[in-house]
Formats: structure tokens, C-alpha cells, sequence
């Protein structure tokens, strides 16, 4: 018996005309993805790809786990290929579906045939292959509301095919159909999450992240770099530009009004970030901002920081909580990597009574003294680029 994985797709059903593109996209990421585990013959077709293994003794598991970490793909299934032929998919479905049949209660059966020239309907298959399984596990009873396992025959143009697992991918865009985008990335809990979610749709995602030593320590770097690993899993390898930005905080402690300090640093965050970006080909910004959650992100502190880019800034969590972000960032294991005890440069020098509803006229007027167009080629010009994936090693940065 040969197992095989279908793979469904999400939102490309959706782009008519160009769907072809994304699906030929996403065909990449898949053999990509997979390289390594062994040979595949991948085939796309009725919106559906699917998975062949060419050797034995083919990893499915790590295949599985593989999958669940690409943007595009709505769900997927191993399955077992046969015959178009009805006791050959009678035959499949016991064996194939057995031990989960056998640990189940009720059960029942669809189809689906897209090859109209079998002789049997889709209701029709589904009640042949119900009635046989009924025969060799007489201890189930069909439920079709609320099964515990679907059985699913498909019967497509070359082959027919049997599956009872249904795994949730990851939905989204593949990605790499929507441009590139660059991360700010802290360390924190917001920006990993911000950074997974336009990848989700469709975006390539590049990091910059800004270092202060000695107030910032080598253990936060690398903290930065394991959560970028984390997310590579469904981003792909993230190229990561640090940026030295000890000067530029000192220069702004020294020459600026203090509760000026951290919008006037971020506002060099986004100078520094966008010419990094439009460098790195980025059409974006990404930032893990969410509305009023601290004094750097009321309207008025967002209106001013965004003055100081030169490209969009895209904030996928503006208009969520903590606690739906928290609650992603457990689903895709970066939480308690965020949660270490390791302080980003965005805490350096934090303003006792920072300005809440900062006018882009004194905030320039503050930012003045600072000179800041030396600092920044500076800055720049300090910056070096690490490749960070999940599936290597971390970075030796020295």
C-alpha cells in the first residue's frame, strides 16, 4: 500500500486567474520544505497537490510536521493510493483506516468523485465502503452529524484515494506572493507575533533589531535570534540586520528633553529601519505596536513616529489585546523564549513620564539638538547581517 499526502489549498482557490502563480509558488516552498527527508514526485491538480514518496522507509512524520508550518496550505491528509476500482477501495479503506476504526465508537463515510466516468456516485461509493467497514468493525455505528472518524474516498482522474486524518495547516498566503517586508524585532512578545502574522499573508520577511551595549547584553542577542528561529519555521530563513545604537541613546539622553527620549529614539528606529529596508528591497515596515498598550503607541505617538519612515508601516496587531497575543505567540512556541529576562535597548533610558500625546512640531523641535544625520550614517554603516533559519544552528555573531 502506498501512502501518499493531499494537500489543500487556502485562499489561493480564490484568485482566479492567477492562481496558477500562487499554486506554482507554494509547489516551491513545499519541495523546499521537505528537501532532505527524501525523493517526492509533488503534482498539483482540482486544487489539490500531492505528496508521493519515491523510497522506502520515507519519514511521513517529519513530512507532517514539515507541512504544518506552510503559509497557504488550508489542510492536509495522508492517504493511501489504490485502484479506481471498488473492491480495491474497499480493500484500502479496511486496512488503511483500521486502527483508528478500531479505537473508535461511530464513524462515517464520504466521497467524492470527480471522475464522472466511475460507475458509482458519490453516495453510492460511501454507502459500499460504509457497509464493508460496518462488516469488519460490526462494533461501530454511523453517526453523520458527529463522527468520531471520517473515512474519505476520493476518486480522481488516475487514481483513487483513501484518507480518515484531517490536519490543520497553517491557511494564509504562501509566502513570498506579497512582497517583502522588514520586522522590527525587539525581543518582546509583540514582535515575533507581528512578524508570523504578514508572513501568514503572503509576506517575506526580513529583521532589523537594534543593540545597546554594554546596556544591552549579548544573552538578549541571542534571545532575538532564537525567536527569529522560532518564527523561520513558517517565515522561511529570515535575513537580520543588527544595528549598533549605544551612541545614538547616549546622544539622546545628553542632548534631548527626557520625556522626549523614546519617541525620538523610535522615530530613529524608523529612519534607520527604512533605509536598511529599501536597501534590503523591503516595501514595508513591520512593527508589533498595539493601540494605547503603552505611551509610544497612542495616535499621537504613532502619527510621529510614522512621519520619521520613509516606506508603509504595517502593524498587524494594532487593534488586538494582550491577551490574543499572548495567546498566538503560545500557539507558535515563542512566549516563554519572549518572557526571558533579557532587556532590549528599548528599555535604556526609559523617560519617567514619557509624553502620551507628543505634536510632531515640539517633537522635532526636542529632536533638533540631537544632529541625529551623523549618528544614523553612522549607525548604519555599523550594521552587520546575520541568515537565521530553523533549521540551522544560531548565528556565531563575533
Amino acid at each position: 500500500m502506498k501512502e501518499i499526502i493531499l494537500i489543500k489549498n487556502g485562499e489561493i482557490v480564490l484568485k482566479g486567474q492567477n492562481r496558477t502563480t500562487f499554486e506554482d509558488v507554494l509547489v516551491k516552498i513545499i519541495r523546499r520544505r521537505l528537501a532532505g527527508i527524501g525523493k517526492v514526485r509533488i503534482t498539483k491538480a482540482q486544487s489539490t497537490i500531492c505528496v508521493a514518496p519515491e523510497e522506502e522507509g520515507y519519514d511521513m512524520a517529519e513530512a507532517i510536521h514539515r507541512l504544518t508550518g506552510i503559509f497557504g496550505i488550508r489542510q492536509f491528509s495522508p492517504a493511501a493510493l489504490c485502484q479506481k476500482e471498488l473492491e480495491d477501495i474497499i480493500r484500502t479503506a479496511r486496512e488503511y483506516t483500521a486502527d483508528c476504526l478500531r479505537n473508535a465508537k461511530t464513524f462515517k463515510v464520504e466521497a467524492r468523485r470527480s471522475d464522472k466516468k466511475f460507475p458509482l456516485t458519490s453516495p453510492q461509493i460511501a454507502a459500499e465502503v460504509g457497509g464493508a467497514l460496518l462488516e469488519t468493525f460490526p462494533h461501530l455505528k454511523v453517526d453523520v452529524k458527529n463522527p468520531e472518524v471520517t473515512v474519505t474516498v476520493e476518486v480522481r482522474d488516475t487514481s483513487a484515494f483513501v484518507h480518515s486524518r484531517r490536519i490543520q495547516g497553517a491557511g494564509g498566503m504562501p509566502v513570498g506572493t506579497s512582497g517583502n517586508g522588514m520586522l522590527l524585532i525587539s525581543g518582546g512578545i509583540d514582535s515575533p507575533v507581528a512578524g508570523y502574522m504578514m508572513a501568514k499573508r503572503g509576506m517575506r520577511i526580513t529583521a532589523v533589531h537594534f543593540e545597546s551595549p554594554p546596556y544591552t547584553s549579548e544573552r538578549a542577542r541571542t534571545k532575538v535570534f532564537s525567536l527569529l528561529k522560532k518564527i523561520s519555521f513558517y517565515c522561511g530563513t529570515i535575513d537580520t540586520y543588527v544595528v549598533p545604537f549605544t551612541e545614538i541613546q547616549e546622544k539622546i539622553r545628553e542632548r534631548c528633553p527626557e520625556e522626549y527620549f523614546t519617541i525620538i529614539m523610535r522615530r530613529l528606529m524608523m529612519e534607520i529601519s527604512s533605509r536598511i529596508a529599501q536597501q534590503a528591497d523591503c516595501g514595508a515596515l513591520i512593527t508589533g505596536e498595539s493601540l494605547a498598550q503603552v505611551a509610544s503607541q497612542t495616535i499621537s505617538a504613532i502619527g510621529c513616529t510614522d512621519c520619521a519612515a520613509d516606506i508603509p508601516v504595517f502593524r498587524p496587531l494594532i487593534g488586538m489585546d494582550k491577551e490574543e497575543i499572548i495567546a498566538i505567540a503560545r500557539r507558535i512556541d515563542t512566549f516563554e523564549t519572549s518572557i526571558l529576562p533579557y532587556e532590549d535597548c528599548c528599555t535604556v533610558f526609559t523617560p519617567r513620564h514619557p509624553k502620551t500625546r507628543p505634536v510632531l512640531e515640539m517633537v522635532l523641535k526636542a529632536e533638533a539638538p540631537l544632529e541625529a544625520a551623523p549618528l544614523i550614517e553612522e549607525a548604519i554603516a555599523g550594521t552587520r547581517r546575520v541568515h537565521i533559519s530553523w533549521t540551522d544552528e544560531l548565528p556565531d555573531f563575533e
